[in-house]
């Protein structure tokens, strides 16, 4: 099942809520804002910690990948990082698996990113 624009409107939100305002570094140690609630009829639902308006969609056909596949995550943030899963990975969301990955490193921060698809 591909995201569908509702879908990915309710992600790109929930990035923009938990933009408040904040730049990109600093810390603080608030709670990361609770993550959208998986989308019905099915789809993955990204939580990244420190967000400020990145987006991660995974299509549903991905899930069944025989190799890694990489996205990029800009979103709303004035700036990229990406993350790839490999095809294990993805076997393990296509089996309602959570998962963790780490994006890659620019202006010199990096993001957790735990994924989950129904």
């Amino acid at each position: 099942m591909s995201i569908t624009r509702k879908m990915f409107l309710v992600q790109l939100a929930g990035g923009a809520w938990a933009l408040g305002g904040a730049g990109c570094g600093g810390g603080g140690d608030a709670p990361a804002p609770a993550p959208p609630p998986p989308p019905q009829g099915g789809g993955c639902v990204a939580t990244i910690a420190g967000n400020h308006g990145h987006v991660l969609a995974i299509p549903a056909a991905d899930l069944n990948s025989a190799v890694a596949m990489t996205y990029d995550i800009a979103g709303s943030a004035d700036h990229t990082h990406s993350v790839t899963f490999s095809a294990a990975q993805l076997a393990q969301l296509k089996a309602g698996s959570t998962v963790s990955a780490t994006t890659t490193t620019t202006l010199s921060h990096n993001h957790a990113i735990s994924e989950q698809c129904t």
